[in-house]
């Protein structure tokens, strides 16, 4: 019997305000420009209100006026803290060699500069915690077949056990955040090593010698892409299964374990294939890759080079306003504003996935919600929407298909969630990284125009790009720009 496959549906990007559609900064500016039109009628009439009209049109402007994408007064507090940190010299990061590293934290710029490397004993995997956030986040790499080719029986069953493994996520109650981060990387010939030095003959004369010598001696060959999946544990959430687990360090750590155990039998179950949970030394490899991505073939072929999470961040960084420097590259963070709005099929990303000769990672960061504070969500949702469509119905205003279309989510939503289904708030994003400006602003167009035949809106994170990068490129769980 032939297997079809089930179109899906996203949630469209919430635009209501406060009240009347206006968002609460709206509304502050709008309140600003009322207040200085009324003083200005009752202090000296007509004069007064010539005066104040560059305010009033300032204010209106600051609300209706739109860059980018976004209203002006939207744009206000990112471009404040740019100012501040472009002031207090915060925009340039560089490593101080001679000075001694703080044992346990990892080299890394910025706010991630906190953070703190714990290593299991049991499964030796490494574990990063967050003292600001309190989270614990571990990550695992993951193998799996070309979605694409496989045929549709197999990609809805696939697509029904990824919606277990995030239920699986949901129903936990105790995860912070979920990612899946998907990268490209120069493929560095080590697979091709590996084969050799476990099913080559050795013992084969000086064929086998030559050969050998051939493989040793190869260079990067095309690309590869790599999947990892990181799940960060809240440790205010758990703080009751880590008192009974010991306390402390070590009580967060077997709480962490058991999630890590429950997701690995989660995504075996899905037919994925879990590696082992990284290690100190391939954590520290993999952030070494992000921030100079030129040297991570050669450590990739050189065993234990480069493998020290207290040297694996950059030496130096320098942001911009579009772009970030790391090292030897520059990156460019775009964020994934809109999803298809109308029905797609399963594999509608290859596009954006599939394309080639752009060194990029795209990252889906989810965070689940528990089913008490979903369901409240969804009430508070549906009573927002009822009292701003009976205050627009007072003023005669008339209902427009967007505000419908949300409602309607909104109704999806509650649902999927009286069916079982979790309920998750998800945020793509897109690291595009190249050897220069020029050809990093060649690489994110094309990345854009894979967004498109995707059915995808991206947006650059203006002004945001540190944060952004460590939350799209790292596989540490961080929380994503304030967009």
């Amino acid at each position: 019997m032939a297997v079809t496959l089930t179109p899906v549906k996203f949630s469209r990007l919430s635009r209501r305000g406060v009240l009347l559609g206006l968002s609460l900064p709206q509304l502050a500016v709008i309140g600003v420009g009322v207040s200085v039109l009324v003083v200005a009628l009752y202090a000296g009439g007509t004069a007064s209100l010539a005066m104040a009209a560059p305010v009033l049109v300032g204010c209106a402007g600051l609300a209706w006026g739109r860059v980018g994408g976004r209203h002006l007064v939207e744009w206000a507090p990112i471009v404040a803290v740019w100012l501040w940190r472009r002031e207090g010299k915060q925009l340039d990061y560089r490593h101080r060699v001679a000075r001694p590293h703080r044992v346990g934290t990892l080299a890394l710029p910025g706010d991630a500069a906190c953070l703190r490397q714990w290593e299991d004993r049991e499964t030796g995997a490494a574990m990063v915690h967050d003292p600001h956030a309190a989270t614990l986040t571990a990550a695992v790499g993951v193998t799996h077949p070309a979605f694409v080719l496989l045929d549709a029986a197999e990609q809805e069953r696939r697509v029904t056990s990824w919606g277990r493994v995030l239920a699986t996520a949901c129903r936990s109650g105790r995860l912070a955040a979920v990612q899946v981060s998907e990268r490209t990387l120069p493929e560095s010939g080590r697979s091709l090593s590996d084969w050799w030095t476990a099913r080559g003959d050795q013992n084969a004369g000086w064929a086998a010698k030559t050969y050998a010598e051939l493989i040793e001696r190869a260079g990067p060959a095309g690309e590869r892409h790599a999947s990892t999946i990181s799940i960060s544990l809240d440790m205010r959430r758990a703080s009751r299964s880590i008192r009974a687990a010991g306390g402390g360090n070590r009580g967060a750590t077997a709480v962490l374990r058991q999630e890590m155990q429950t997701m690995t039998a989660a995504l075996r179950a899905a037919d994925l294939s879990p590696g082992d949970w990284l290690t100190p030394g391939d954590l520290a490899l993999t952030l070494r890759a992000a921030y100079d991505p030129s040297v991570a073939a050669i450590l990739e072929r050189h065993g234990s080079l480069g493998r020290d999470l207290a040297t694996a961040g950059p030496l130096a960084v320098t942001e911009t306003w579009a772009m970030l420097r790391s090292d030897s590259a520059f990156h460019a963070v775009l964020w994934i504003s809109e999803w298809p709005r109308s029905q797609v099929y399963p594999g509608f990303l290859a596009p954006l996935l599939l394309s080639t000769g752009v060194h990029r990672t795209f990252t889906l960061l989810f965070k689940p919600m528990r089913t008490d504070a979903a369901s409240r969500d969804i009430r508070k949702k549906k009573t927002e929407y009822v009292s701003d469509a009976a205050q627009r119905a007072k003023i005669g205003q008339i209902e427009d298909a967007q505000q419908t279309a949300e409602y309607l989510d909104i109704l999806q939503q509650e649902a999927d969630l009286t069916a079982g289904h979790g309920l998750l708030r998800t945020t793509g994003l897109i690291s595009v990284t190249a050897t220069g400006p020029d050809e990093l602003e060649s690489a994110v167009a094309s990345i854009e125009q894979a967004a498109v035949q995707a059915s995808c809106e991206t947006r650059r994170l203006y002004g945001q790009q540190a944060q952004a990068f460590a939350a799209a490129a790292l596989p540490l769980c961080r929380s994503s720009a304030n967009r």
